[in-house]
């Protein structure tokens, strides 16, 4: 179909998530890219680049002949707009990234908090071992979600403290590692004050959720006990409103190739504007960025040579091998 016209190389993306994806929203994103949402925007954004770059090459091919003065800053709007576009997408390309990868929640905390005992009951199975003995975790386990449609990836994290013999030290740090790479942070914590006291930076997002929920007041706060299952609805509405808010249903750019490909048209469009921007530039070097910004478009949605496309596909599916 992609080499016969009927679909481009986006379209063939989407479906390649489409046939990955876990979640209802990840099927959703992989959906409007195969069903041409990102396709249609390139189109756009070549047609009105097309319009700009016929009226610069007018300055050149008729340079004896009176051009209309609208021209120049009609050119420098498209292609200020254009880039602003270009911008936007790049800018919400991260949420839309996440969301077909999936997100990343370390549990974090002081050891036997809670933690294994908390993970253990947002999977509905024991996947982590939990002890009255401090330390017996020390690696991070992994436990893939649906919250609420996200993709999640839940990290169980060796608990926090200072004063630990060897191995268990190597997994404290390898926990410090991850919690700074994740998407969101959940501290599992006795008391609030207690999050400071772990030497982990708290980023905006993060949530403290207070142990032991079943011997606490309801004043208290967001509570979670992993054993009688108290609180852990409002910890998984708390994670799916903060993820959320990092997902944009208009996002177009899921893959790296992709935002490559912008990223490249969104610098030679502010190149084409630097070069309006001085009135002396050169119209035929200004011709030849927005030549740039099309033949980056071009390579989004796959209009370029056959072996490039084929490594595209070969490495979005189980083909040849």
């Amino acid at each position: 179909a992609l080499m016969n016209g009927r679909v481009d190389l986006a379209q063939v993306e989407g479906l390649a998530d489409l046939l990955s994806a876990e979640t209802e929203v990840q099927r959703r994103q992989a959906l409007r890219l195969m069903e041409g949402g990102l396709s249609r925007k390139a189109e756009g954004w070549r047609t009105r680049l097309v319009r700009a770059l016929a009226h610069v090459e007018a300055t050149i091919d008729f340079a004896d002949e009176e051009v209309p003065e609208e021209l120049p800053p009609l050119v420098r709007d498209t292609l200020a707009s254009v880039a602003r576009e270009f911008d936007a997408e790049l800018a919400m390309s991260r949420g839309a990234e996440r969301l077909r990868d999936g997100f990343e929640v370390a549990i974090m905390g002081r050891p036997n908090v809670g933690k294994s005992t908390l993970i253990n009951a947002l999977a509905a199975r024991e996947v982590a071992l939990t002890s009255s003995i401090p330390g017996t975790t020390r690696d991070v386990i992994e436990v893939r979600m649906d919250i609420r449609g996200l993709p999640v990836t839940l990290l169980d994290t060796a608990g926090l403290r200072d004063d630990t013999e060897e191995i268990e030290s190597l997994g404290v740090a390898r926990a410090r590692h991850r919690a700074e790479a994740a998407d969101l942070r959940v501290f599992v914590v006795d008391d609030p004050g207690d999050v400071s006291d772990l030497d982990v930076g708290v980023r905006g997002g993060d949530i403290v959720a207070l142990a032991k929920a079943d011997l606490r007041d309801e004043s208290d706060g967001l509570a979670v006990s992993g054993t009688s299952g108290q609180g852990l609805d409002q910890l998984v509405l708390r994670m799916a409103e903060v993820l959320g808010e990092r997902v944009s249903s208009s996002a177009s750019l899921t893959h790296e190739r992709q935002r490559v490909a912008i990223r490249n048209a969104l610098d030679e469009a502010r190149m084409a504007i630097a070069g309006l921007d001085t009135r002396c530039g050169d119209n035929i070097l200004i011709s030849e960025h927005i030549r740039a910004v099309l033949r980056s478009l071009d390579a989004l949605v796959g209009k370029t040579d056959v072996e490039a496309v084929l490594d595209v596909i070969f490495a979005s599916f189980c083909l040849g091998k």
